[in-house]
């Protein structure tokens, strides 16, 4: 029996991989997995990687990055039982693709500004996107179904995230707002048509429809105004949690618990935890 041992050697985990997926001495639950099965967990991992950076713990984010490593060598395993692609596959795709994707270092296109950066990036990927049409093309099969502008944005992204780069690929052929106080504008309008769809007594689908294009405008919001909707919420989160185990702690020194206490008394002691945070040195 081979003996595997922790090892700082991409082989390792190939041949640890290989091992728990191999029928008759692997892992049982690992053998059962599919790719459709395993997706949760790759997107699970790439949020804990994202939480490892928010909170500043790099110790974390190193355990976090070889979670979501596991998830690409996860994947490329059941590909290779398939004959389709091997992690080598996948390793040469992507430095050819960053190779590709950047001309100004590997290239003859030096000394670029970061902004024509991006705009050379855009471009080599449309290019991309246009040959991989092509070649489907010529295989006989029909063209990619997001071959459009928007085309790119992957559905499965959270929806701020993916709201927010749907409306850069629009702005980018000049469906935007020119200023911020349009979009601000845009804010009050959606607003007060929610307020008008539940005074005209519409439909729960109507109301959450009306909420989403509030939501959506506050993207646009956060993208003029050059913030991450994604962090911002997520700080936010995070600045709500802090402020209601204030008011949670508050309430256990009386005696009391949220579920027996006014909201008023909850209030006065949530604008408390409001005000000790913008206290100098609290």
């Amino acid at each position: 029996m081979t003996v595997l041992a922790p090892s700082d050697d991409i082989a390792a985990l190939l041949a640890i991989m290989a091992k728990l997926r191999t029928p008759g001495e692997g892992c049982p639950w690992d053998i059962e997995q599919d790719f459709a099965s395993i997706a949760p967990y790759t997107i699970e991992e790439a949020y804990e990687v994202a939480d490892a950076i928010a909170r500043g713990d790099l110790s974390d984010l190193r355990d976090e990055l070889g979670d979501l490593l596991l998830q690409v060598v996860f994947h490329a395993r059941m590909a290779e039982e398939r004959n389709a692609f091997a992690f080598g596959d996948v390793v040469r795709a992507i430095t050819e693709k960053l190779i590709r994707r950047h001309p100004h270092v590997f290239g003859q296109t030096p000394n670029l500004t970061p902004a024509q950066v991006k705009d050379l990036w855009d471009r080599i990927k449309a290019d991309e996107r246009r040959a991989k049409a092509e070649e489907r093309a010529l295989r006989g099969l029909p063209a990619p179904s997001d071959a459009g502008a928007l085309a790119g944005v992957p559905a499965a992204l959270p929806a701020l995230t993916r709201a927010l780069k749907l409306q850069q690929k629009a702005g980018r052929v000049g469906f935007d707002w020119n200023d911020v106080g349009a979009v601000i504008a845009k804010i009050a309008e959606e607003a007060s048509e929610i307020a008008e769809a539940r005074r005209a007594g519409a439909s729960d689908d109507v109301v959450a429809g009306e909420v989403g294009d509030l939501l959506f405008a506050a993207v646009n919001l956060a993208r003029h105004l050059g913030v991450d909707p994604e962090s911002a919420l997520r700080g936010t989160n995070a600045k709500f949690e802090r402020r209601f185990a204030s008011i949670e702690a508050a309430l256990a020194a009386r005696g009391q618990t949220p579920a027996g206490s006014s909201l008023d008394e909850m209030d006065a002691l949530w604008n408390a935890a409001k005000a000790a945070e913008k206290r100098p040195g609290t």
